[in-house]
């Protein structure tokens, strides 16, 4: 018998990754008006653009019903398996409370359900670590416990282009305050200790976005330490690359990722999203 992990689609992880360590992935829905996409299935980050791009209807996203958890719950315990559930965090979707609904459904199976309080690869790095923790042979109750720790030790700091897409789609949380305030101005968001988006700073130009967001992890993590990083953004691979590079300069680099947001995410970010995703290591 071994140990499982589901997470979702937010995640943003690449499918060669889920399938080397088995991941399981329950995919969020896009919707352009009547038409309905499963991210990541037949709606990728690519394909995703274009149709924002051609589309007369502003996307919006749903996340998986209770269901759609069951299924795939029910085929790992009957194949034998445990089960722990790794997910973007509640105060961003309904997606970890229909994985617990879910869970209720199949007692016996004793799933464990985590709300990380993070999305995309701050997700998708709690995700990984948990499922070679899984490989190893680590029991059910060392990976929650080093999951819960890792979502507490996670930071993500992001920029975009405009507050836009955060705010047509309910996502925009504590920056709210700052609409309408940003004549000239690049925004460094953060996805809080809460689970909700909130300003960082804000700096003059796209140019000083990174030296001030470095300055910010490295108050937060000192360098030289050991860390796991991912870099994430909205079809900006060679900035999010240099960006990679640079942050690297400074820290013992344990894990390394940089990924395309997926449909999901992107819908709420919008054009021109970076980010650098980190935490510390023990």
């Amino acid at each position: 018998m071994g140990i499982r992990i589901v997470t979702d689609s937010t995640a943003d992880l690449p499918k060669a990754l889920c399938e080397e360590y088995g991941i399981e992935v329950v995919p969020l829905t896009v919707n352009f008006g009547p038409e309905s996409y499963l991210d990541g299935v037949n709606l990728d980050s690519a394909a995703f653009w274009a149709k924002l791009r051609q589309s007369p209807h502003h996307p919006s996203t749903a996340n998986p019903a209770p269901g759609d958890f069951l299924e795939r719950y029910r085929r790992i315990h009957e194949a034998g398996d445990e089960i722990i559930s790794i997910h973007i965090s509640s105060r961003m979707s309904g997606t970890s409370q229909s994985a617990q609904i879910a869970a209720q459904m199949l007692p016996e199976a004793g799933i464990s359900v985590i709300d990380t309080r993070s999305v995309s690869l701050g997700l998708g790095l709690v995700v990984t670590g948990a499922a070679r923790m899984a490989r190893e042979g680590k029991s059910r109750e060392e990976i929650v416990s080093w999951a819960q720790a890792t979502c507490d030790r996670m930071n993500i700091l992001f920029t975009i282009d405009t507050l836009e897409f955060l705010q047509r789609n309910g996502r925009i949380g504590k920056a709210a305050a700052l609409l309408g305030s940003l004549l000239g101005l690049k925004l460094i968001l953060q996805v809080d200790k809460e689970g909700v988006v909130a300003p960082a700073d804000k700096v003059r130009g796209r140019s000083r976005v990174l030296a001030r967001a470095q300055e910010i992890m490295q108050q937060r993590v000192p360098p030289g330490r050991r860390i796991r990083l991912a870099i994430v953004h909205a079809q900006s691979p060679d900035e999010a690359r240099a960006w990679g590079e640079e942050v690297k300069r400074y820290y013992q680099v344990e894990e390394y990722l940089v990924g395309d947001l997926g449909a999901v995410v992107a819908c709420h970010a919008g054009p021109g999203a970076l980010g650098i995703i980190f935490h510390e290591v023990d």
